[in-house]
């Protein structure tokens, strides 16, 4: 049976997909080619009918997790009132329901370490989408200068990337809502 080019572009697309979720539960190496393959119900001899590399797979899979996280977030920012968008923006990310997914989360809180091992030919793509990224958030955040946008960005994303990093190895969940909480409200109280 022939399958039209939106055929092969929709596998692609759930091949992308799931390795995005794979590969932020699991880490960058723990995403074998096979269970990707095998998640989208394909033959690991298929792959390469979609990619030229593990290394193309994975810049996809991360240019997926950055879109989600961002949409997310733009969605939360959007349906908060004037001025608080950043506020709902910090709410979301550290909130229990989203510690406890790493799967559907945001790539740095999931791979930030793995991310800066990356093979340098890779470093220049996975900042392309950091960029991306900040460029999304940015209208989101406190300040009037672009330059207080940014730097609230940094101080903001970092803060909460490595609070939700921190709250994931804690083991008992009223240990991972006392750090997510006690952020939050530095957080919300700082800008």
């Amino acid at each position: 049976m022939r399958y039209g080019p939106e055929h092969k572009a929709e596998i692609h697309q759930k091949i992308v997909k799931d390795a995005s979720r794979r590969v932020r539960a699991e880490g960058i190496t723990g995403a074998a080619v096979s269970a990707v393959m095998h998640d989208a119900g394909l033959t690991h001899g298929g792959f390469y009918k979609h990619f030229g590399s593990k290394d193309q797979l994975l810049l996809e899979s991360l240019s997926e997790a950055f879109k989600e996280i961002a949409d997310r977030l733009t969605h939360a920012g959007e349906q908060s009132p004037p001025g608080t968008a950043w506020k709902a923006i910090v709410k979301t990310y550290l909130s229990p329901e989203y510690c406890d997914h790493v799967e559907s989360g945001c790539p740095l809180a999931a791979l930030g370490p793995e991310l800066a091992r990356a093979d340098e030919a890779m470093k220049p793509q996975i900042f392309e989408e950091l960029k991306k990224y900040k460029s999304r958030m940015l209208p989101f955040m406190p300040g009037r200068r672009i330059a207080d946008k940014e730097r609230a960005f940094f101080c903001i994303f970092s803060t909460m990337v490595g609070t939700i990093e921190i709250a994931r190895m804690l083991p008992e969940p009223r240990m991972r809502e006392k750090v997510l909480a006690s952020v939050r409200e530095f957080l919300l109280h700082s800008f």
